[in-house]
């Protein structure tokens, strides 16, 4: 969220709109989709009037997809056209929403969390169904409808022969799914740093564990509410949400689940990767200190030793003797290994 826009928001009455975002798109871009069992139409609409006029003159199902926020005359009039409440208006254009289901008599307005397939970011996007129509706001194109796009291409798909409700459900299915892609990669990422902790752990190392704790914190903000969502949508009463589509919503809230658990067991995991960062360079502090150990110990009767004959007496045995010198290091030598092969009897080394 852009903190200096939100600013703009103080002392505001309530409902007005405030584009709190970043403006990541020169040019808002209209994306219309509109079909039936045997029709469908795209087109790309150049302003709200005309995008208004080719879904006022079509009897079959509409999807107006919107990338940009930042146009606020053109999101207003498109609310206008859909009659959506102020606040409403007000919640699609500050994007720092939570997500949330709204019921208003005429329309369901929903608000998510989707990761951009542009940048791997969070962004928010809103969905608002009426009748027939469904329109979905975005803050830049790039997102994970493709493949919904794909089948609506099939004149025999099973999309085609129903109503926008159902839509609206591909549309929350493909963004709970790729979640799933997102855990994954959270998996092969918690795997290397797991791997790279045991091998040689580093400050680098560190700094990965806190980027995927913040990461994980980041995705548990978004999926927990979107599993309210769908639980919530699975129970309304609205008539523009058809009993048959109930069994489909039970198997996406069933998803928000698996995803919710695969995320607490990460958000566990990464936890522990602290601990085994600490472990791990404690460890390896302890080899150090072990060698080094080692090594003092060694030099402390050989220091002995020389310290002995450092002495400036004039009266001392062997020092007379020609091979003294040669004899003393022989005894340094031996004293040295025979400590080495103690330590190794005593699987200190």
């Amino acid at each position: 969220m852009n903190r200096e826009n939100s600013k703009t928001k103080l002392g505001l009455p309530p409902g007005t709109m405030v584009f709190t975002g970043k403006i990541k798109m020169s040019n808002v871009e209209l994306n219309l989709i509109q079909y039936d069992e045997h029709t469908l139409i795209k087109s790309q609409p150049k302003n709200a009037e005309e995008a208004v006029q080719l879904i006022q003159n079509y009897d079959g199902i509409s999807w107006l997809n919107i990338d940009g926020l930042h146009d606020l005359k053109l999101i207003e009039k498109i609310c206008d056209y859909l009659g959506m409440h102020k606040l409403s208006k007000e919640d699609i254009t500050s994007v720092d929403q939570r997500p949330k289901l709204e019921e208003y008599d005429e329309y369901l307005h929903l608000i998510l969390r989707m990761i951009s397939r542009e940048n791997g970011e969070f962004e928010q996007v809103s969905f608002v169904l009426k009748d027939r129509l469904l329109v979905s706001f975005q803050e830049q194109s790039g997102d994970t409808f493709s493949h919904v796009r794909k089948r609506l291409n099939d004149d025999k798909a099973f999309i085609r022969k129903k109503g926008a409700d159902y839509l609206l459900y591909t549309l929350l299915d493909s963004i709970v799914d790729y979640y799933f892609v997102l855990l994954e990669s959270f998996g092969e990422e918690i795997t290397e740093i797991e791997t790279e902790l045991l091998g040689n752990p580093d400050k680098e190392s560190l700094a990965k564990i806190y980027q995927s704790r913040k990461r994980m914190l980041e995705l548990r903000r978004c999926i927990y509410p979107i599993r309210e969502v769908c639980s919530k949508l699975e129970r309304t009463g609205e008539p523009l949400i058809t009993p048959e589509l109930s069994v489909y919503l039970a198997d996406l809230y069933d998803h928000t689940i698996r995803v919710v658990d695969g995320i607490e067991g990460y958000r566990d995991t990464v936890s522990s990767l602290v601990d085994l960062y600490m472990n791990s360079v404690s460890n390896h502090m302890n080899e150090i200190m072990k060698v080094l150990t080692i090594i003092a110990t060694i030099f402390i009767p050989l220091t002995f030793i020389a310290g002995i004959y450092g002495m400036n007496f004039e009266y001392m045995p062997e020092l007379r003797y020609r091979y003294a010198y040669f004899v003393v290091l022989g005894v340094m030598l031996l004293v040295a290994l025979g400590m080495l092969y103690y330590f190794r009897r005593k699987k200190w080394l």
